[in-house]
């Protein structure tokens, strides 16, 4: 039923895809198409990456002469300032530095700072505590009434400390029909539930970290949430937070539950069927010493008008930030990003490039987002959506790139949230132009989809479109490659080893630059509005 609806929805767009071949022959598209190069990714992505960057944390000299580069890149390309008269949106952030001298009593436990828990706080206070604060566990912490599931129901939690699963009802349940089965919805991100714990009145959150459904190993936990973090400042000082957020590792939740007189494992299959809201009998107490400071970080922004719809924009959109560095480290202490997001941000920078090269500007115009603190939590493109300078009823479609393929040319493009909207119609025309064909991603239950910066757009209802290469390698000899550096990508997550390599082979994201370039045209010279398919949890809002 859902791929009858998604084919209903999307079938006028063959014919309007059909108007862009007279675009295409005459506005020297296979120039501009061709003058995207790896050469050229690799070097932006050297650039970008290299220790000079001081891995691009907000906020820091790294920031500074990240956002320069952007800069003068679009500068240099003739591309117009895209707030007004300036390349530059003010990010108001708060950034929060938590002491590391902090343990977490735990029942009888006492947890250590990155070992087997984090804690941090959201609250514009230098000093919060939880004081032998009641543990109640309370499953996946999910309130989802398009699903009939509510795990607070009838539960209040005011002034108590939840402990919450990781991921969603239907990830270690596939079969059960409960939400989307391995897929992961937002209900499952970490994000989400923080907010309805705070919703609800929890004066703390603990979330249980475990592997597989949290897609990452207890070390990335530890690595992106200690140092500096940063969440948007608000005028209540985030008063509505709950006072300490934070993660435990498996085996403190499993000596927790024995504690309570319950076994983890059990607790967590009822947890699975339906909602199991359970005082633990247990509670915990910690203080969060932070160090506090209000700064401004800046969103990049440029804009090449269109020749006859100039008001109407496709924006695409990379992050710049990474995780800085973390001087405490012994010997290399610098978060490069390398892959995580140089290669996307180099992308953004390369298609701009080719843009400036067409003969006459496309219908549309296309602008080029480079945001902020993603690595916060999608800040830069939240406060964007909060505050858009180009109005979201005029923003057509995003297209967002973000730790981009090096792992060489493949057959496939895989699609993070594969049958949301109809923006796949046009990468699928792009791809067949490469002799290439559509994916479902491969680890839907990562919840990809709501952990990039085109989530921000798509809640607000804009159709956002991600994609990357897949894993079908183009030839044997890209195959051997991908499996030897497909370890070393994995394992450097969040690691000062996502460094640039000579060796990279950035054939893969050549050719996906180049399908997201040709995506990008087609929308921009035709008169569609591409819409969310009508099983998508988004709509337009105007």
């Amino acid at each position: 039923m859902k791929k009858n609806l998604l084919a209903v929805a999307i079938a006028p767009l063959f014919l309007a895809l059909g108007c862009t071949s007279t675009s295409t022959t005459t506005n020297n598209f296979s120039t501009a198409y061709d003058s995207i190069t790896a050469a050229e990714l690799a070097q932006h992505t050297k650039t970008l990456a290299s220790d000079e960057f001081e891995g691009r944390l907000p906020t820091t000299l790294g920031e500074e002469k990240t956002v320069d580069y952007l800069v003068s890149e679009f500068k240099r390309l003739g591309l117009k300032p895209g707030n007004g008269d300036s390349y530059l949106q003010s990010v108001n952030l708060l950034e929060i530095t938590a002491n590391p001298n902090v343990t977490l009593q735990l029942g009888n436990q006492t947890l250590k700072y990155k070992e087997n828990m984090v804690v941090a706080t959201k609250r514009e206070q230098e000093s919060v505590s939880l004081d032998n604060s009641e543990l109640v566990f309370v499953g996946y912490g999910v309130n989802a009434p398009e699903y009939d599931w509510n795990d607070y129901e009838g539960l209040d939690v005011k002034g108590k400390t939840v402990v919450i699963l990781v991921n969603d009802p239907g990830f270690e349940n596939p079969d059960s029909g409960k939400f989307q089965g391995k897929t992961m919805t937002y209900y499952g991100r970490w994000t989400y539930k923080y907010e309805e714990a705070s919703r609800q009145g929890a004066a703390g959150a603990l979330i249980i970290h475990e592997t597989e459904p949290a897609s990452y190993g207890w070390s990335v936990v530890g690595n992106s949430w200690s140092g500096p973090q940063y969440s948007l400042a608000s005028a209540d000082g985030n008063a509505g937070r709950v006072a300490v957020e934070g993660w435990i590792d498996l085996d403190a939740a499993k000596a927790l539950f024995a504690e309570a007189g319950m076994n983890f494992a059990e607790m967590k299959a009822k947890a699975q069927q339906g909602p199991i809201a359970q005082p633990l009998g247990v509670t915990t107490s910690v203080t969060v010493k932070s160090t506090l400071k209000r700064s401004t970080s800046s969103n990049v922004i440029a804009t090449l008008p269109g020749r006859t719809q100039p008001d109407e924009h496709i924006i695409y959109t990379a992050h710049w930030d990474h995780l800085g560095k973390d001087e405490s480290l012994n010997g290399d202490h610098i978060y490069n990003g390398a892959h995580d997001n140089a290669t996307g941000t180099a992308a953004l920078l390369e298609m701009a490039e080719a843009f400036t090269t067409l003969k006459q500007a496309p219908e549309r115009s296309i602008t080029f987002l480079a945001v902020t603190a993603e690595e916060q939590g999608l800040l830069g493109s939240a406060y964007y959506a909060e505050h858009p300078v180009i109005p979201l009823n005029k923003t057509v479609a995003n297209l967002n790139m973000d730790a981009m393929n090096i792992l060489g040319r493949t057959k496939d493009v895989a699609v993070v949230g594969k049958g949301k909207s109809e923006l796949e119609t046009y990468l699928e025309k792009a791809a067949k132009g490469q002799g290439r064909y559509l994916t479902q991603e491969d680890r839907p239950e990562a919840g990809y989809y709501y952990r990039s910066d085109h989530f921000s757009l798509a809640k607000k209802g804009v159709p956002a479109l991600y994609a990357k290469g897949g894993v079908d390698s183009w030839d044997e000899n890209t195959a051997t490659y991908r499996k030897r550096t497909q370890v070393i990508t994995r394992g450097c997550y969040h690691q000062v080893c996502d460094q640039f390599r000579e060796s990279w082979d950035f054939g893969g994201v050549e050719q996906d630059t180049r399908m997201f370039f040709e995506v990008g045209f087609d929308i921009a010279e035709s008169k569609d509005w591409p819409k969310w398919s009508p099983t998508s949890e988004f709509q337009r809002k105007n």
